[in-house]
């Protein structure tokens, strides 16, 4: 199940968004010590994690990871633990910060040892993004590991898009439809449409399979422009 908020600019959706995830996670520190959240990179965050970072938020009690992120070092431009350290964690300094890549060791052992080492459990707010083909986090219905990603227990998988740049580090299906709220940061008329057939009826990609999974509640933030 989604629910629409709707925006005129990128701008409004960046305030609105920021204000909901700190809602999100003032909400989740009355009933727990420690609040995760999790959040997306790319281009379409930048403005909501800049204006994230400069909402009072009890930082000290937040650890803060990505919903998903490519196998590269932290400083390359493409890396989206550089958009967070660029963005967010200037504001969130009193926040732990969970990287998920780590070059130093090979990304199939780094997986595992995520998946046996996380006690982090799974994010009370998880900002999510998608593309035009309907992958969310890094979970490409192209990828060898597609079946995998979709059907496995384990919190995190290792993903190598066809059609897209990187290995990736990606939170699974399973993790991200247990997550306590969901939102989805999207803008324009395109990729509206596509969250739209991805609703309607159950599609062969991570949206779709997320939006008709039972129990999920998705909040969409989209913008007109």
């Amino acid at each position: 199940m989604i629910h629409w908020r709707t925006f005129p600019t990128r701008d409004a959706q960046a305030y609105a968004l920021a204000n909901a995830v700190v809602a999100g996670i003032d909400e989740a520190l009355t009933i727990r010590r420690r609040a995760l959240l999790a959040v997306s990179g790319g281009t379409s965050p930048k403005a909501f994690l800049a204006q994230l970072a400069r909402l009072p938020v009890a930082w000290r009690d937040v650890d803060i990871t990505l919903v998903d992120d490519r196998w590269l070092p932290a400083d390359h431009a493409d890396s989206n633990a550089r958009l967070v350290a660029e963005t967010l964690l200037p504001g969130a300094k009193e926040a732990c910060w969970l990287p998920l890549v780590d070059t130093a060791t090979a990304a199939d052992l780094q997986v595992r040892t995520l998946n046996s080492t996380w006690t982090h459990g799974v994010p009370q707010v998880c900002v999510l993004g998608m593309g035009e083909d309907g992958h969310t986090a890094s979970l490409f219905a192209d990828a060898p590991q597609w079946h995998e990603a979709i059907t496995t227990h384990d919190k995190f998988v290792l993903v190598q898009p066809q059609r897209a740049p990187y290995q990736r580090v990606s939170w699974s299906l399973a993790a991200l439809a247990a997550c306590d709220r969901l939102i989805l940061q999207i803008q324009g008329p395109a990729k509206r449409a596509v969250l739209e057939a991805a609703q309607a009826n159950e599609q062969d990609n991570a949206i779709s399979r997320l939006i008709h999974r039972e129990g999920v509640k998705i909040d969409v933030f989209w913008s007109e422009e």
